[in-house]
C-alpha cells in the first residue's frame, strides 16, 4: 500500500515548525545558550503546586465535567472581571481546555466553513495559519510594521476585509514581536469589526504580561463584545506550560458549539491541574506581579543591548520577547541564526518562521536569567565582530 496516498493533503503540505528545527539543532550541540524557548524560567509557585498535589492524594483523579470545574470556571470569571474588566457567566461563557492552544482549535473548527477567510497578523505565532488551513479555512496575512510598533491599523484592516471575511485572529501581547494594542488603538478598528460583523479571536495569553500601558482586550468595547472568542491560560502568567491548562470565553451561541467538539476529542481538561489553577486564580496575584517586574527589568537590559549591538530594536511593551531587526547584516533570517549557532552557539528564532514578513527579524525570548542574556549579548558581538 503506498502510504503516502493515504494521508491527508493540506496537512501534507503544512510545514514543520521553523521554531522546533532550530531547538532541534541547538539539542545537539554543547555550551549552547538558547534564547529561543518561548517559556518561564520560573518554577510554577508553590502554593499552585502543592494544590495540584494536594487533589491527587485526596483521589480527585476522575474526569471533570466537559466545560471543567464548576469552581474553576467561577475563578476564571471572577480573575477575569477583577483584573481587566471582563464579566462572564461561569455555566454558559466559559470553557477550560488542554492549553490555550486546544481553545484556538476548537474555535476556529466551530466557526470556519470551506472557504471563509481568516484574516491574521504577519509576524504572528506559528500555530495560526495551520489551524486556519487545517480547518479548511483560507488565511489573509496582514503584514505589520516595525514602524508601527507592530500595531494593526484600521487602513490595513480595512484592506483585508473582503466578503468572505469570516473572522480576524488577533494576538496582543504578540509572540513573536512584543507588541500590543492600546484602547485608543482598539477604539480605531472596533467600528470597522462591528461593520462587517467579523468574529474576533483574541489569544490574550500574555496579558498580565504588559508593561508600559494597561492590557485591553476587544472584549471590552460592549459593541463587539459577542462577537468575542477571549483565549487564555495558565502557562505565561502562571509559568505553568506542563500543566497544559487554557479556557475560553464567549457568548454562550459560540460556546454550545465549541463545547462539542472539546467534548468528542478531548472529554476534559487534566483535572490536577484544574485543582491546582482554582488556587493559580484565588492567590496567584502576587507571583504573576513578582515575575511580571523581572521580566519588565529583563526586557530593559536586554533591548538596550541589542540596540548598542547596532541590531535596530523597538522597546516592546508586552510578553518577553523582542524581535530585532538584523537587516544590517545582509543575511535573511535564517542564515542569521544558522551561522550564529554554529559559531557562538547562541540559538534564536528565524522570524521567517513566524511568516514572510519576519524575515530580517529574529526572536528572542528574555525568560532567561539575566547573566544568561550578558552571555549571550558577548557572543553575539563576537559573531557580529567576524562581519566587520
Amino acid at each position: 500500500m503506498d502510504l503516502e496516498k493515504a494521508l491527508n493533503q493540506t496537512v501534507k503540505d503544512l510545514p514543520p515548525s521553523g521554531i522546533r528545527r532550530f531547538f532541534d539543532l541547538a539539542a545537539e550541540m554543547d555550551d549552547v545558550i538558547s534564547l529561543g524557548v518561548g517559556e518561564p524560567d520560573f518554577d510554577t509557585p508553590w502554593h499552585i503546586r502543592e494544590a495540584g498535589i494536594h487533589s491527587i492524594e485526596q483521589g480527585k483523579t476522575f474526569y471533570t465535567p466537559n466545560r471543567g470545574l464548576t469552581s474553576l470556571r467561577k475563578e476564571i470569571c471572577a480573575y477575569q472581571k477583577r483584573r481587566f474588566n471582563l464579566a462572564y457567566d461561569p455555566e454558559k461563557n466559559v470553557i477550560v481546555t488542554v492549553g490555550g492552544s486546544e481553545a484556538i482549535d476548537i474555535c476556529l473548527r466551530a466557526i470556519i466553513e470551506e472557504g471563509d477567510e481568516v484574516i491574521m497578523m504577519s509576524p504572528g505565532y506559528v500555530a495560526y495559519e495551520p489551524g486556519i488551513r487545517l480547518a479548511k479555512g483560507k488565511p489573509v496575512l496582514v503584514e505589520l510594521k516595525q514602524e508601527n510598533q507592530f500595531k494593526l491599523t484600521a487602513d490595513e484592516l480595512a484592506a483585508a476585509i473582503t466578503p468572505k471575511t469570516k473572522a480576524i485572529l488577533l494576538n496582543y501581547p504578540s509572540n513573536p514581536t512584543g507588541g500590543v494594542m492600546t484602547y485608543e488603538d482598539y477604539a480605531k478598528i472596533v467600528p470597522l469589526i462591528k461593520e462587517h460583523e467579523l468574529l474576533v479571536i483574541s489569544d490574550e495569553i500574555y496579558a498580565e504580561l504588559s508593561y508600559d500601558v494597561p492590557f485591553c482586550s476587544p472584549a471590552n468595547f460592549p459593541e463587539i463584545k459577542d462577537q468575542c472568542i477571549v483565549i487564555s491560560g495558565f502557562s505565561k502568567a502562571f509559568a505553568m506550560t506542563g500543566w497544559r491548562l487554557g479556557y475560553l470565553l464567549a457568548h454562550e451561541t459560540l460556546c454550545e458549539q465549541m463545547n462539542k467538539i472539546h467534548q468528542y476529542v478531548i472529554m476534559s481538561a487534566p483535572t490536577a491541574a484544574q485543582y491546582a489553577a482554582i488556587e493559580a486564580m484565588r492567590h496567584g496575584d502576587t507571583d504573576v506581579e513578582i515575575m511580571r517586574q523581572s521580566y519588565q527589568m529583563r526586557r530593559n537590559f536586554i533591548v538596550n543591548g541589542f540596540n548598542q549591538l547596532g541590531l535596530e530594536t523597538f522597546m516592546p511593551q508586552g510578553a518577553f520577547y523582542i524581535f530585532p531587526c538584523i537587516k544590517s547584516t545582509g543575511m535573511n533570517s535564517e542564515e542569521f541564526c544558522e551561522k550564529l549557532l554554529a559559531s557562538q552557539r547562541v540559538a534564536c528564532v528565524p522570524g521567517s518562521a513566524f511568516g514572510k514578513a519576519g524575515d530580517g527579524y529574529v526572536r528572542v525570548s528574555y525568560a532567561y536569567s539575566i547573566e544568561q542574556i550578558k552571555e549571550a549579548l558577548e557572543r553575539i558581538k563576537a559573531f557580529l565582530d567576524t562581519l566587520k
